[in-house]
């Protein structure tokens, strides 16, 4: 079993900046690829950022390339999604996922192969 708490979600004015971060417990952190998705109301989960089990590899959606950064410390057992430029479009419940299957790229934005999830941080961007 692995639990997982996201936190750093809030309220941000279009143009600004968060920083989320997902503690993990458990299971050795490192033997997971760690996935951001995220929920609009309304709306499908959507694949945002993953990133392999030791770090170094990374994949955004088109949506986010550019903007956001997602990274990991094993030491810390956190991996962190940072959000710059944000765009009221970014406004949804920000979910992170631990995958234990292989380290591939092809499976990243995949939410069905993620076996562990977090509750969500609301993340809102206002004009």
């Amino acid at each position: 079993q692995v639990q997982l708490v996201e936190s750093g979600g809030g309220l941000v004015q279009a143009g600004g900046s968060l920083r989320l971060s997902c503690s993990a417990s458990g299971r050795t952190f490192s033997q997971y690829v760690m996935g951001w998705f995220r929920q609009a109301p309304g709306k499908e989960r959507e694949f945002v950022a993953a990133i392999n089990k030791i770090g170094g590899i990374s994949k955004y959606s088109d949506s986010v390339q550019g903007r956001f950064t997602i990274s990991r410390d094993n030491a810390k057992n956190t991996v962190y999604l940072q959000m710059n430029a944000l765009k009221p479009e970014d406004t949804a419940v920000y979910l992170c996922a631990a995958d234990g299957g292989p380290d591939s790229t092809y499976y990243y934005s995949r939410s069905e192969r993620y076996d562990y999830w977090g509750q969500g941080t609301q993340v809102t961007v206002y004009s």
